[in-house]
């Protein structure tokens, strides 16, 4: 099981080094490996598992991160609406094309490997086609997909993908952005007052 002590922080050399594209077909450790980063990150959004393991809640999270120089990542999220969740184990994923428009987080990014506070914004592109190779734990599967996403997931994705080009989201901070952000749309509850 993967822990806070097991993700290395920014200043690790392989933090800032390309990973290795992953030798197919997976080896049962390079499985091993994308399953325990998938535990992690459900882990660290579950609020009572998270606390008790001292986990901080992460979206998205790279081999490097975990100091295994492979081309692999983790996302665990749902896009800015809410609607559609996206569990996603991918080896060797490649960005094979964007749009021109850019988009970016108005809060900031963060990361699991960068501890200190950090003000700025990221630019992103607003749409990206992804192809890599997806592992499927629940049924040992593994196939070839393309991904085409939008806003906040591929904003994810980018994140990732830069992970395994050696490249932290404070390597690309800016002050202003020309730009539209991404805005989230939470259900607001009502609540009876009585």
């Amino acid at each position: 099981m993967l822990l806070m002590k097991d993700v290395i922080r920014e200043g690790h050399p392989t933090l800032s080094a390309r990973a290795k594209e992953v030798e197919l077909p997976l080896d049962d450790e390079t499985k091993q490996t994308l399953i325990e980063m998938m535990e992690f990150l459900e882990n660290s959004q579950d609020p009572e598992i998270g606390e008790k393991l001292g986990l901080r809640p992460g979206v998205g999270l790279a081999a490097p991160q975990i100091n295994v120089p492979k081309q692999m990542i983790a996302v665990f999220t749902t896009d800015e609406k809410g609607e559609k969740l996206y569990k996603l184990s991918l080896v060797n994923p490649k960005i094979i094309s964007h749009s021109e428009a850019l988009t970016y987080l108005p809060g900031g990014e963060g990361c699991l490997s960068v501890d200190r506070e950090v003000t700025g914004l990221v630019p992103r592109y607003k749409k990206i086609r992804v192809r890599a190779h997806q592992y499927l734990p629940e049924t040992d599967e593994f196939r070839k997909i393309e991904l085409r996403v939008s806003g906040y997931v591929a904003i994810v994705l980018q994140h990732e993908i830069d992970h395994l080009n050696g490249v932290l989201f404070v390597d690309k901070l800016v002050e202003h952005l020309d730009a539209e952000p991404v805005v989230f749309k939470f259900e607001e509850e009502e609540i009876e007052v009585k």
